[in-house]
């Protein structure tokens, strides 16, 4: 399967980028010559992250029926960055956070496993030039 996405420049380091689900706008920061008007291109390699990750959790509490037992479920990604150049994330963790009454944490964990372990592409990329770590919290005591 072949992705394609299309980046059209707007001035100065602005870009609308194209992609198969929607346009977003790119920019860097004043310090660099952009207006700081649009996502980061580093940042976005996290959101990427996180939404491979988080989808497939997603995806596999429902197949495991476990989602109904799930009040809120979100994830934090934090990379941090070579000093040298090419800059590149060097290192990244991954948090997956789960609020509910009485939840299924062994299948919850067993969700996020096969999500670090088999299933998202995006881990499995940054796993070939950075350090990865990941942590699973659970919060019972409210919904």
């Amino acid at each position: 399967m072949a992705h394609r996405v299309a980046l059209n420049w707007e001035g100065k380091m602005k870009f609308q980028a194209q992609t198969p689900g929607g346009t977003l706008s790119l920019d860097t920061s004043p310090a660099v010559g952009g207006e700081g008007n649009g996502l980061r291109p580093k940042p976005l390699m996290l959101v990427s992250l996180g939404g491979c990750t988080a989808m497939d959790v997603a995806a596999l509490m429902r197949k495991m029926r476990v989602d109904g037992q799930v009040a809120s479920f979100r994830v934090e990604v934090q990379g941090e960055l070579t000093d040298e150049h090419p800059k590149h994330y060097r290192w990244v963790r991954v948090d997956y956070y789960f609020q509910g009454k009485e939840m299924n944490q062994s299948l919850l964990t067993k969700a996020v496993r096969l999500s670090v372990d088999r299933y998202c592409g995006v881990i499995y990329m940054f796993r070939q030039f950075a350090e990865f770590e990941y942590e699973i919290h659970f919060d019972e005591t409210s919904e």
